[in-house]
């Protein structure tokens, strides 16, 4: 005779349809790390590339990437799990599917370069240690690493090139959206502060014949804006600047362009930077910022996490944090600007840019 505890049918707890969805989606977001190390570690073997070709086999992956044949056989089994790649008739063969086509590093929309950033880690270890920081304020990245944010890439040219081809891949993707959803006519030359590789530019110019512009970064930040955009056809149009937007910030535009900057900082430091805009800017000059707006309550949220998430990785990170409109209207005031504008890109038809918006600011 066999007994059990398990209860019978009729004595089994009905589990509520939105209980078990919910408990579901706990568990998607509790161990979400695993399927992002999943992805992280595809793109760094250089697997998408590899298939982007068509269907291989996993001992020939193997070969080409210089990887374990039984251990990579498991990772295609978890990727097959994400959906970024999908079985395709043979044993152990594999097709790219086009929800995994951006992971390779040859297509215009890629996202390989944010993928190995925020995925890799030094950005792995500063989130592990959230818990610390929420605890006592301090700085998570700058406590792993032993220096602040900024500084650790500027160390390493490597993983500074990394960072840039990330922020680019961005700025790809929304920066056709700032282009066609801002009205660049009145303006002559684009200051674009912080501008790395020049992505951004290399997009207002390409979509404004008549603009001229300057990208103007850190030395270390900069240092592939000239290749690129002369590889764009725009070196003629466009100049490349050293230096620190918090000490000096080069004069000679009528428009100065932040994308995706003031959020890395803290007040302080946005005044300090807002303030020596002013001082080189036209009266009939303008400032326009590109990031994502946090909503005064948290309620008016919507489906927007992703902002939420930035504002949670700049806690992590850089200090820095997503601001609300008014807290941008008060920081121009305090430097001198009158804030004239906001404007969500998304709501003018530009998906692509769904949690970034424009704020815009002239001299007081």
């Amino acid at each position: 005779m066999t007994t059990t505890d398990d209860p019978t049918p009729a004595e089994r707890p009905q589990t509520d349809p939105d209980e078990g969805e919910s408990t579901a989606r706990l568990w998607q977001l509790a161990f979400g790390s695993m399927p992002a190390q999943i992805i992280h570690a595809a793109v760094r073997l250089g697997l998408p590339d590899a298939l982007a070709e068509g269907p291989r086999g996993c001992a020939e992956l193997a070969r080409s990437c210089g990887a374990d044949e039984p251990s990579l056989r498991r990772l295609l089994r978890g990727l097959a799990g994400t959906g970024v790649v999908a079985p395709d008739g043979g044993p152990d063969h594999y097709v790219l599917t086009p929800m995994g086509r951006p992971l390779r590093t040859d297509v215009p929309d890629s996202l390989a370069a944010m993928v190995l950033l925020f995925a890799g880690e030094a950005m792995w270890r500063s989130w592990g240690d959230l818990a610390e920081t929420v605890r006592t304020g301090s700085n998570g990245f700058e406590r792993i690493h032993g220096v602040p944010y900024f500084t650790y890439y500027a160390q390493r040219p490597d993983e500074y090139a990394l960072f840039n081809a990330a922020m680019g891949e961005d700025t790809k993707a929304v920066g056709p959206a700032l282009a066609q959803g801002y009205d660049f006519s009145w303006c002559k030359t684009v200051v674009d502060i912080g501008g790395g590789n020049g992505a951004l530019l290399s997009c207002l110019l390409g979509a404004h014949p008549h603009l001229q512009g300057i990208v103007f970064d850190q030395p270390e930040g900069r240092a592939q804006a000239g290749e690129a955009l002369a590889e764009a056809g725009l070196a003629e149009r466009c100049s490349v600047v050293a230096g620190d937007a918090f000490h000096k910030v080069v004069p000679g535009g009528d428009l100065y362009v932040m994308k995706s900057v003031l959020h890395d900082w803290d007040d302080d430091h946005v005044r300090t930077l807002l303030r020596n805009c002013r001082a080189v800017i036209p009266d009939d000059g303008r400032v326009l910022v590109m990031e994502p707006l946090m909503p005064p309550l948290t309620e008016d949220l919507g489906p927007a996490h992703g902002i939420v998430t930035t504002d949670m990785d700049l806690l992590v990170t850089t200090g820095g944090r997503v601001r609300t409109e008014a807290e941008f209207a008060e920081l121009f005031a305090a430097a001198g600007f009158r804030h004239t504008l906001t404007r969500k890109l998304a709501d003018h038809g530009h998906l692509e840019a769904q949690y970034h918006s424009i704020v815009e600011g002239v001299p007081a």
